[in-house]
């Protein structure tokens, strides 16, 4: 049996609400989720942040503006400029300046970008499996479900 969150936190008295409860179980769920995941990263020295950009720029197939591509993101990336010159460094996407607006960068996938999301694809996915391996399909609909309420709100 999973233990509480409260035990987790080695917290003595109760939660102050059960909406502090769940937003700290989120929290704690969120970090160890994101925690192994970047392990999974690192082993293909990419960042969740770096890999965000690249999955972005895969699912459009045509380049996309910088701003695009950060308003896109699962998580807020501030500093999407150097993360954009990281890969660029990397040889895994390209960056154009627009032809309709100077101010505006492109940037696309490249094909080696495109040959190293290939690679972690698989174990990505094994991943994602082996890390909500406990949870019923049925709950992870209801999880999913409820998430969406939440940020809707």
């Amino acid at each position: 049996m999973s233990r509480s969150l409260q035990d987790e936190l080695k917290k003595k008295g109760p939660f102050d609400s059960l909406e502090q409860e769940a937003t700290l179980a989120i929290m704690r769920t969120s970090d160890l989720l994101e925690n192994r995941l970047a392990r999974l990263l690192r082993e293909y020295g990419l960042t969740l942040t770096q890999y965000n950009v690249l999955r972005i720029l895969r699912g459009e197939g045509a380049p996309l503006p910088c701003l695009e591509v950060a308003s896109r993101m699962v998580q807020v990336a501030p500093a999407i400029t150097r993360v954009v010159d990281q890969l660029v460094a990397l040889g895994y996407i390209s960056k154009t300046q627009s032809s309709h607006d100077r101010r505006v960068f492109e940037i696309a996938l490249t094909k080696e970008g495109s040959q190293q999301l290939k690679q972690i694809d698989a174990p990505l996915l094994d991943a994602h499996a082996a890390l909500l391996a406990n949870v019923p399909q049925n709950d992870l609909r209801e999880l999913i479900r409820i998430l969406e309420a939440a940020r809707s709100g």
